[in-house]
């Protein structure tokens, strides 16, 4: 006995000797370092220890190591590697698993950063892979080394992209897929699709070759063929470029593989098809109908069980549910694997659905019908699967099956005209449409599933309701027939109560019937309310939170659906379901105001409440105001209470309560009270001040309410409060279109004496123009009386030419165009919007003149055409089109012979606004000049159609479509300039016209992966002083072209092959520095980013300096700083900044 208690301290303390190692290297990795011999004699006694016959000790002493191997010297990883590598070899069975897990904990512990992980990659790599090739390894053995290699590849994959690596991992897996255990292949597919991507070319080809395409054959051997069939999938999931070149052999092979009767094969073959469609969605086109009639054959695949779709039916609509599930229940055999293929079957019409849209009218035609059909399989893991990749159908239908709906509307618009024979055969089929036809099949079948809720298991229930919600979606008020029985599966459920695994279910179920009742009319399911109302009532106490919120939801939606109605008390528990009841509360008092103003009104003592979150309640109570008729008792009471909220500190929630005071104020039926100005305007006078614009803007429009509704009472008290800080908020460049005042000239004034940083003359000039615009006689005067800055009085003649005839004042138009040749910028720019918009006043006098010096004054020929950008940007459609010839001719000829890019863009834009006017008169003139010699023509047309993609008109689109790829075709044009302007252009429309886009990018993506790549005759060497720069001319173009690629990846990403977007994209980021950062501030703020850290680091330098000094500082993490310092003043980037900064 003493002798087994001694045994037991000492294992005890070992293990606890062990643990507390392994805790202080975690707290300070430096603690270890020492004596090199000390280390080793420690190091030693671990390794030793993993050889111990405690199996706690020896899981101890692995956790240990994979510590240590972090921090551990490089001659010491060697030891370490070398110790477990003959450990695993060795006879001992239960040394050989051990060795296996430590050897898999080091190389999940390597750091990743440093040389000991390349150390240790070549060390570890050879002797695995000499193990696996070895054919007297054991298979315990192969499957851990297999298991260290792909952590290995996973981790460090550039350290096996080396080609004189021996032996070379294909080499060495290969065989091990005609390996006798089964668990062994499986392991060596796995590992072996890893190395894949970073194998030799020649290598790879020598496997697919002698490995994969011989065992395709009809005639292969049936274990190397599932092998073969499971290893395709792998490859596809890791590196699917690497088979796009031979998946002309592959596909064909594996639709024969599927066809031979073997259970393991068909299920190996349906999901490598499923994975192939998911990574290389646009390779395997031509293959589609061959693997949508495969999924189709083998989702009814039921050997054991007779019956056939039709016995099916009938069985889901007996009458005795119980004998049937009896009857079911006989043919579930645990032998039965038949499910696993019509479960991959299933998988694989999914993967056709989400990445083939553009099918959805096949996939209507051919697929739906067969998955409705299988609605009712008797395994309940693929029924679930089914009605998940319906809603996959569904869900694809409602993003793109509504593409060309307008052209369907269009056509049933025509074909009510026609007789109903004609009418069938214009009408296009749409997914809609043939979704429509089906869904008396779909919902009865579905709803056949769920005759007995209480014995179907709640993820089946579940999955039926996330179906019918989303077939809802995508067509509303398609259920209408199917109202009893819906009504009466969701009593079933709401019958009982929720409990942690069911309460789901109750929130899926409340969630479908909000959205039954919002998207059906109240004849529909007013038969069933007497058998929903007490089980929602009785769901609304529901003491779990988010269901008795969702109740409310419904309520919500039936009101609003049954509004207006005919002829208590309400729960509070936690913010979310407060929240809802009280927008229940709105809704009634919406849906049945003559009710609720019944009742006494003691809800509103529990909303408008002054504590919490009051955000709900403001919404609630500017909801009433704007659609009930209340009193103004009512309103005088929510009025005090809006104001204690706007005395409350923070912004949250301040804009709904001005939303909801403005509301109020409106709806006054006798007027506002002659005491509320008083008490209100310093409440809002808070918020007149720019700290916060949109606050502002909308105090202001209090204000402005409050003058309208009770000038008399409140004009005084803004004039003695208010007005002197309205002036100075006029001229303030944050309050771009916030200025509200009727003192022309103190704006001026105060212009005049602010700063040039404070003060804004575009929103001077806009405040001037609009009061002009409102009393000309009065503020006119005052402007020619009172004369501001230049700048200011040109923006000022810009803003009232718009809208008053300059003719009778033509020296001012002849003042502006004068000051075209004045030396301050700022002064030709205003300018140019002043002799713009005194053209839009009166067109046929002043027009001529600005295009007179457009043609004849070089100079001033961009400032001309911004003019004229003025007039085309502010003129409606009807003024446009009786000088739009006038203009066009000018503006082209400006354009093109203008060597300059600015005026081309500022032309450009003109041209592509006049196109928009008259597209069919305009666009085809554009369309005719694509091939023009002159390479400035071509760049100004791809240009102006740029400009032209703003315009949302369908008839537009109509005309734009069929000459779109002609345009975009500029992409290939021999002048950089001109490919550079169409691959914008290509950004543009993948933008805001992407379906016009979206069918065409097999052709352009191509052009536009070319260029993305750096061209080395664009780039040229340019000699600067002493010394050379090399500038690259193709740089903006390069940079275009991968703004259009993340362009569209966000609208056209179903169309695009991502494979082999990642192929352009991975090499990319080794393009110059440049590329990737060429902003310059973005750059200088780096630099100044990296100065700042440095700066800090100097400063803790010298505190941690002071401390040591003192004596006061002694521990592991001022070693672990003093090391990093070192680090950094040994870095060849950083290290001479850092000393500069230190002052060493």
């Amino acid at each position: 006995m003493t002798k087994t208690y001694l045994m037991n301290s000492l294992i005890e303390k070992v293990f606890m000797g062990l643990n507390d190692l392994m805790l202080e290297i975690k707290q300070d990795p430096n603690s270890f370092f020492g004596d090199e011999t000390t280390e080793n004699k420690v190091l030693r006694q671990v390794l030793k220890l993993v050889e111990d016959t405690i199996s706690e000790v020896k899981n101890q002493a692995v956790k240990c190591l994979g510590q240590l191997i972090k921090i551990i010297r490089e001659n010491q990883m060697e030891l370490v590697v070398d110790s477990l590598i003959n450990y695993s070899v060795g006879k001992d069975e239960e040394l050989r698993d051990i060795s296996g897990l430590a050897l898999k904990t080091i190389t999940s512990e390597l750091p990743p950063d440093g040389k000991i992980a390349g150390r240790a990659c070549a060390k570890l790599t050879p002797k695995l892979l000499g193990q696996v090739s070895n054919p007297d390894t054991p298979p315990e053995t192969l499957l851990e080394t297999l298991s260290i290699l792909s952590i290995l590849i996973t981790r460090f994959p550039a350290h096996f992209a080396d080609p004189s690596l021996s032996p070379q991992p294909l080499t060495a897996i290969g065989p091990l897929l005609t390996h006798s255990r089964a668990a062994v292949r499986k392991r060596a597919i796995s590992t072996l699709s890893q190395f894949v991507l970073v194998a030799p070319a020649e290598l790879f080809s020598n496997l697919l070759q002698t490995s994969i395409l011989p065992f395709l054959a009809q005639n292969a051997n049936l274990e190397r063929q599932r092998t073969t069939v499971n290893l395709i999938a792998a490859i596809l999931r890791q590196s699917p470029q690497q088979l796009t070149f031979s998946l002309g052999e592959i596909v064909p092979g594996i639709l024969q593989a599927v066809q031979r009767d073997d259970d393991e094969l068909r299920e190996g073959c349906l999901q490598a098809l499923e994975t192939l469609l998911l990574r290389s969605p646009g390779e395997v086109t031509s293959f589609l109908n061959s693997i949508v009639q495969v999924g189709i054959q083998y989702i009814t695949y039921d050997p054991n069980y007779a019956g056939d779709d039709g016995e099916d039916e009938e069985m889901a609509d007996a009458a005795d549910e119980d004998e049937d599930d009896e009857d079911l229940d006989e043919y579930s055999d645990d032998e039965d694997t038949s499910y696993k293929i019509r479960r991959s079957a299933t998988k694989l019409l999914s993967a056709v659905i989400v990445t083939h849209p553009e099918l959805l009218v096949s996939l209507y035609k051919d697929v739906s019908p067969v998955l409705i059909s299988r609605f009712g399989d008797r395994e309940e893991t693929v029924r679930l699967e089914i009605w998940a990749t319906y809603v996959a159908l569904l869900n694809q239908t409602s993003m793109f099956g509504g593409l060309s709906q307008a052209t369907d509307s269009d056509n049933a618009v025509r074909g009510k005209r026609k007789r109903d024979s004609e009418e069938r055969m214009d009408v296009e089929e749409t997914p809609y449409s043939l979704l429509r036809s089906q869904v008396p099949t779909l919902s009865k079948t579905l709803l056949n599933q769920l005759k007995s809720p209480t014995k179907t298991s709640a993820a089946t229930v579940q999955a039926s309701f996330q179906l019918l919600h989303a077939l809802l979606g995508v067509l509303p008020g398609s259920l209408s027939t199917q109202t009893g029985p819906i009504a009466t599966t969701s009593k079933s459920i709401l019958s009982q109560s929720p409990t942690t695994t069911t309460s789901t279910l109750h929130l899926t179920c409340l969630s479908f019937l909000a959205l039954f009742f919002s998207t059906h009319a109240p004849a529909v399911y007013s038969p069933s309310l007497p058998t929903l109302a007490p089980v929602l009532l009785r769901s609304l106490g529901e003491r779990h939170p988010r269901v008795a919120s969702e109740a409310f939801r419904v309520f919500s939606a039936l009101l609003n659906a049954t509004r207006p109605l005919k002829n208590g008390g309400w729960p509070e528990q936690i913010a979310e379901v407060r929240t809802c009841a009280e927008d229940c509360v709105a809704d009634l008092w919406i849906c049945a105001p003559d009710t609720m103003k019944t009742k006494g009104g003691k809800e509103w003592q529990a909303i408008c409440r002054t504590t919490g979150n009051t955000a709900g309640a403001v919404k609630v109570v500017t909801k009433v105001a704007q659609n009930v008729e209340i009193s103004d008792q009512w309103v005088n009471s929510c009025l005090e209470w809006i104001m204690v909220l706007l005395k409350k500190s923070g912004r949250g929630g301040k804009p709904e309560i001005f939303t909801a005071l403005d509301t109020l104020l409106n709806r006054y039926q006798y007027g506002i009270p002659r005491d509320l100005p008083s008490s209100l305007l310093p409440q809002v006078k808070l918020y007149v001040g720019t700290s916060d614009i949109s606050l502002l803007s909308q105090a202001l429009s209090i204000l402005a309410l409050l003058l309208e509704l009770s000038p008399s009472t409140t004009f005084p008290e803004v004039e003695k409060e208010l007005l002197s800080d309205i002036y100075q908020i006029a001229h303030s460049p944050l309050a771009d279109r916030q200025i509200a005042t009727h003192v022309v000239p103190n704006l001026v004034i105060g212009f005049e004496k602010s700063s040039r940083a404070e003060a804004n003359p575009s929103n001077i000039a806009k405040c001037i123009g609009q009061v002009v615009r409102s009393s000309q006689g009065v503020a006119a005067e005052d402007v020619e009386a009172k004369p501001a800055t230049v700048v200011l009085s040109l923006l000022i003649m810009g803003e009232l030419g718009r809208f008053i005839d300059m003719s009778p004042q033509h020296q001012v138009f002849d003042n502006a165009i004068e000051h075209f040749s004045a030396e301050e910028e700022e002064i030709r720019t205003a300018a140019a919007f002043a002799a713009g918009n005194i053209a839009i006043g009166n067109l046929h006098l002043f027009l001529p003149a600005i295009l007179k010096v457009a043609e004849h004054d070089p100079s001033k020929r961009l400032l001309s055409l911004h003019a004229l950008k003025e007039v085309v940007t502010h003129c409606s459609h009807g003024q446009l089109e009786p000088v739009t010839d006038l203009i066009w001719t000018p503006l082209f000829h400006n354009s093109t012979s203008d060597s300059e890019e600015s005026t081309r863009n500022v032309a450009a834009a003109c041209l592509g606004k006049l196109t928009t006017t008259h597209p069919s008169r305009y666009l085809p003139q554009l369309h005719a000049c694509i091939r023009d010699e002159n390479p400035a023509v071509r760049a100004t047309v791809v240009s102006a159609v740029r400009y032209t993609f703003a315009e949302s008109s369908p008839s537009y689109d109509d005309l734009l479509a069929p000459l779109i790829m002609d345009f975009l075709a500029l992409m290939k044009d021999t002048d950089l300039t001109v490919r550079r302007l169409a691959l914008s252009a290509l950004n543009s429309a993948a933008r805001t016209k992407p379906h016009l886009v979206r069918d065409h990018l097999p052709t352009l993506l191509p052009i536009l992966y070319e260029e993305t790549k750096v061209k080395p005759d664009l780039i040229r060497t340019v000699q600067m002083g002493p010394w050379t720069h090399k500038v690259d001319d193709g740089l903006d173009a390069r940079k275009t072209a991968w703004e259009t690629l993340y362009t569209l990846l966000d609208t056209c990403l179903p169309k695009l092959d991502l494979p082999t977007y990642l192929t352009h994209l991975l090499p990319a980021l080794s393009d110059p520095p440049v590329t990737k950062d060429t902003v310059k501030q973005d750059l200088e703020r780096a630099a100044e980013l990296r100065r700042s850290t440095m700066r800090a680091v100097a400063a803790l330098m010298k505190v941690l300096a002071v401390g040591s000094a003192a004596g006061a500082l002694s521990t592991g993490g001022t070693q672990k700083f003093e090391a990093f310092v070192e680090e950094v003043k040994r870095n060849e980037l950083w290290g001479p900044e850092f000393r500069e900064v230190v002052g060493q």
